[in-house]
């Protein structure tokens, strides 16, 4: 089987040397001021493993926790993108879940975000890491903020247990479900609308919205929207965009956080560093295909500063 092609806009740094980036990272801090710039041309362009590295070199030879002294050098939006950076990708899901949860109030647009776009596999690691780090487990915490419906698909997300490969026999039967579950009838069975899209594989749940959209003549979206609402409704939406595609998903999540008054900053700093090594070549593709313009020009007219040249570094050039 042929290796995918990798589709992150951030690639391990090649002649990479970890105790000689400490150095720069130490002089780019030293004395009064910071040389910013350093510190985001280096941080942006090496890997997460390689970050994790460079702090562990930076803790040998000068005895000093290096998130420890970036946070006290920096300030602001760019301090937050850096601190992400420097964070391992399953805790910083793990961090940002967290934060959604605790306190007054809870972020569902993170819980939907990440639950409905991260591997079954990424999601048990997640829950692995959430207990380790916070001392809770994730399902009872989101049990213990959500309600109804739309807490029971997210637990059933949470399983990180899709089925595999398509079942042809029950394409035509998951479609005449959803329909009768919606469309068809006065109310909406919920239920049957969490179990398919909740279970089914990425594959199947494709072959099934054409199946859908045949028997009723619209898309599965405009049936979410008319029968459901709330958190529900935009939780189906978040899972049935990421089963067309994943990139697509955040291309569209990108263009909202900015494209109003005001920039939404928590939700552009994670979705630029948790995809900078995952899928960030088609999230560009896909921004430029959906509103016909480039990501960067985007977030060159969107932000500024040293926030604004590290997103761009994340970004990995103009389209």
């Amino acid at each position: 089987m042929l290796a995918q092609e990798y589709r992150g806009s951030v690639r391990p740094y090649v002649n990479f040397n970890s105790k000689h980036d400490a150095e720069l990272l130490h002089k780019a801090m030293k004395g009064i001021g910071t040389d910013e710039d350093t510190v985001l041309m280096l941080l942006s362009s090496r890997s997460n493993d390689q970050r994790q590295q460079i702090k562990a070199a930076y803790q040998k030879t000068y005895g000093k926790d290096l998130v420890g002294a970036l946070k006290s050098e920096l300030g602001g939006l760019f301090e937050n993108l850096i601190l992400a950076l420097m964070t391992p990708p399953v805790s910083y899901d793990a961090s940002q879940l967290h934060k959604a949860l605790k306190g007054a109030g809870t972020d569902d647009q993170v819980l939907m975000e990440i639950l409905a776009s991260r591997t079954g596999e990424r999601i048990k690691e997640i829950i692995k890491v959430y207990k380790k780090e916070f001392g809770g487990k994730l399902e009872k915490d989101i049990c213990g903020d959500t309600s109804g419906h739309y807490m029971k698909l997210l637990v059933i997300l949470l399983q990180g247990s899709r089925e595999e490969g398509v079942d042809e026999e029950n394409i035509e039967k998951d479609a005449k479900d959803l329909f009768a579950a919606g469309e068809e009838t006065f109310g909406t069975d919920e239920e049957k609308f969490i179990m398919i899209l909740g279970n089914r594989s990425a594959e199947h749940l494709q072959k099934v919205f054409d199946a859908y959209k045949k028997l009723s003549d619209s898309d599965i979206e405009d049936s979410i929207k008319s029968e459901t609402t709330g958190n529900l409704e935009n939780l189906l939406l978040a899972v049935v965009k990421c089963v067309r595609s994943v990139p697509g998903f955040f291309a569209e999540s990108l263009h909202k956080s900015m494209r109003r008054a005001g920039t939404d900053d928590e939700t552009l700093t994670r979705i630029m560093v948790s995809r900078s090594e995952v899928d960030m070549l088609d999230i560009r593709a896909s921004f430029k295909k959906l509103y016909g313009e480039s990501l960067y020009t985007t977030i060159q007219e969107d932000t500024t500063g040293d926030y604004q040249k590290a997103l761009l570094y994340l970004c990995g050039g103009n389209d």
